[in-house]
Order: structure tokens, then sequence, then C-alpha cells
């Protein structure tokens, strides 16, 4: 009889896709940056204050894994969890778009599946969740359309209205001239916006908006993790320039959101590839000239950003180690493997801590398969390559 969470860990190990499950039971590992990132935690639960880091590595050296491990621990300190990769599809340049993917990767402590409007639904239009939230919204954001849109939301009670409502906090925004002929026919009273809302400029406010909210939810803090990073080596020059204004907002104290901790996975080839081989320091002063704060701060910290260094040896036997208890565990057999032997199979694996795992996972299966194992040949991928996007016809224009 095979034990399925152990199969499951296996063959995610396998597959080398990373995943939450297996950053529960391989969390041991980079015991240094773990204290840190767990005592960063521990001061936005007390102090409410929120900031953020970047953590660099080598392609499959485990900075997936480590985020994953972060996820974990977030969450058994009851704190939400969102959990992104940049691309083409969410680019930081576009923070609107960051806003979407985030709130849709986010994930309630103890919930498998992604979303929180299950629980928003339970708030009543005049209970004092409901009226703390909207006494922020009218009070402390740029602009006050989340005060119309959430009253709107909470008062409701046209289905298709509620719909409408909810998926503009969930990132997909009504127009202005909609929510004002919403608001209208609810309250029988005019809209008057103190600012027009636009995605582009004011998407901040549904961050820091959602920050609040998660804490009258009674969660301890919200906990955004963002994976490669490095991918905005691919935007254009201003592009990336307004990518990195926009990682201000997570990376550098601020008191719009609140209990709000965020981290940036990057490869470590960024600064070498992008920062300095692109000359981003020169950009940014030909791009803004007046006003290069935020930005600059930000490109320092990813210039110094701590990086993953290989494990140890008693830390990948540590890992090894695991790696046999779980085979066994998820086949229902006993390798009797020293770690010696299994850490020597790994040597063909190369030097990145992914194909050294399935290298050992290779090793073991022909064990359980054969009774015995020959030298197993893993391959690697090749290093990221940053190439910028094609610039858009109206950027040429």
């Amino acid at each position: 009889m095979y034990d399925k969470q152990a199969r499951h860990i296996i063959e995610a190990l396998r597959s080398g896709i990373p995943s939450r499950a297996v950053g529960q039971y391989f969390s041991e590992a980079r015991p240094r940056i773990m204290k840190e990132i767990s005592g960063r935690l521990d001061l936005i639960c007390e102090q409410g204050k929120s900031n953020g880091m970047v953590i660099s590595g080598k392609y499959g050296e485990g900075k997936t894994h480590l985020l994953n491990t972060v996820f974990n621990l977030a969450q058994s300190n009851n704190m939400v969890v969102s959990y992104l990769s940049l691309g083409k599809e969410t680019p930081m340049d576009k923070l609107y778009l960051v806003y979407q993917k985030a709130i849709r990767n986010t994930y309630l402590p103890k919930r498998r599946q992604p979303g929180f409007m299950q629980e928003l639904g339970k708030i009543s239009a005049n209970s004092p969740v409901a009226n703390e939230m909207l006494l922020y919204a009218a009070k402390q954001l740029e602009t006050d359309k989340l005060y119309y849109l959430f009253r709107s939301y909470l008062n409701t009670e046209d289905s298709d209205e509620k719909f409408l409502l909810q998926a503009d906090l969930e990132g997909d925004f009504v127009s202005n001239a909609s929510l004002k002929k919403t608001y209208r026919r609810i309250f029988n009273q005019p809209v008057k916006f103190n600012i027009n809302f636009t995605k582009t400029k004011y998407c901040q406010d549904y961050f820091a908006f959602m920050s609040h909210l998660f804490l009258q939810m009674g969660y301890h803090g919200w906990v955004l993790l963002v994976d490669e990073t490095e991918l905005m080596g691919r935007l254009g020059k201003k592009a990336r320039q307004n990518a990195y204004r926009n990682m201000a907002h997570f990376l550098l104290p601020n008191d719009r959101m609140a209990s709000v901790f965020s981290i940036f996975a990057l490869s470590a080839s960024y600064v070498e590839d992008v920062i300095e081989g692109k000359h981003e320091y020169e950009n940014l002063a030909a791009v803004y000239p007046d006003d290069q704060e935020p930005a600059k701060t930000v490109l320092d910290l990813l210039t110094r950003a701590p990086q993953l260094l290989p494990l140890t040896k008693e830390e990948i036997n540590g890992v090894l180690c695991k790696i046999q208890d779980f085979h066994g565990r998820a086949y229902g057999w006993t390798p009797g493997v020293s770690v010696e032997s299994l850490l020597e199979a790994t040597q063909s694996g190369g030097y990145l801590l992914r194909t050294k795992i399935r290298a050992a996972i290779e090793f073991l299966d022909q064990l359980y398969q054969y009774g015995k194992a020959g030298k197993t040949v893993i391959n690697e991928l090749g290093r990221e390559v940053f190439t910028e996007d094609a610039p858009l016809l109206e950027e040429l224009m």
C-alpha cells in the first residue's frame, strides 16, 4: 500500500515543477535566510508596517521552492498569501495587471483553492467591518471610487450588479460611468468623485484597500510572493523603469498598505545581463532626469539582493534522506541505500539542485524496479536570455 501524499511529493520533485506540498516537507534547508524571513513576518504581524525583500539565485537552485516554503510559513501565521509569476500577461510596469493576477491567486489560511469572495460575501452592510472599510475608503485612499463601489456592493440586491462589483474588486474594473449609474439606482444619490479613477494611475488604492480588508477580516497580514521577476528584463527600456517604480510600492516601507510583506525572486544573472548589460542607471537618468527615486533605490536593492548559495553537503544529505524516505513510502518499499551511495548517484546530475534531486529519484526508481541502478544522466536547461519585447506600433509613432 503506497502513501498518496508521498507519491505526490516524489512526482512533483521528479517533474521539477515547484509544489507547495514540497515546500511544506522540505523546509529545513537555507536556515539563515528563512530565519530572516520568519523574523520579518513576525514584525509585520506585530507592527503592521509593510515592506519587502528581493532574493536571487541561479536557475534550478531553489528560488521557487523557497517561495513555497514561505507560503506555508505565512499561512501557519494566519496570513493571506498571493502567489504570482511575472511575464508577458503580468508585466510589472502595468500594476493593474499585477493586481488582477495577485487577487486571482490569493489563498486564505488553510484553504487549498484560491479565492476569498465567499468570505467577503458574509460582511453585512452595517457591520463594524463594513463601517471601518467604508470610512477608510472615503478618507485614506487617493481616490474615493472604492467607497462608492464597496458601499454599492454591500447594499445591492441585484445579482448581476453584485457580480460586476465583485469582478471589479478582483481586477476587472468597471467604468466610472457604470459605477455612478449603479450607485444612483441603489441610493438615489449622485456620485461626486474627488478624483476620477483610472487603473493606470490609481491601482495602488486597490492594494491598500485589500490589505486593510484582510486585517479587518481577522487575518494577521498579507504576503505577496512574486516569482520570475527577471522577466522584467524582456520589457522595453521605459517599461523597465516604470516597473522599478512600481516595485517600490512593495519593497520600500510604507504606511499605505497595512501588514503586507512582499518577496520578489530574481535570477542571479539579472544584474550582469540587465542592470549592467543594459545600463539601467544611465537609462533611469535619461527617462526620469528630475525624479529618479524611488526607482534608483529599487535598482540598488536588486543589485544587492542576497543570493541563494548552493546547499552545503550536510543540507544536501538531509534532502536526500528525505527523498529516500518519501520514495519508500510512495511505492511501499524499503530502499536501504546509504546516503553516500545516493550522493554519488547525484554527481551525474550537474551542479543544479533541481537536477541533483531528479538524479536521486531516477537512481531510486531503478533500484525499485530492477534491483540495481546504472549511471543516471539528467540534462540541464540553459540560462535565461533577456531579449526585449518588440516595441508596439504606437510606441514608434
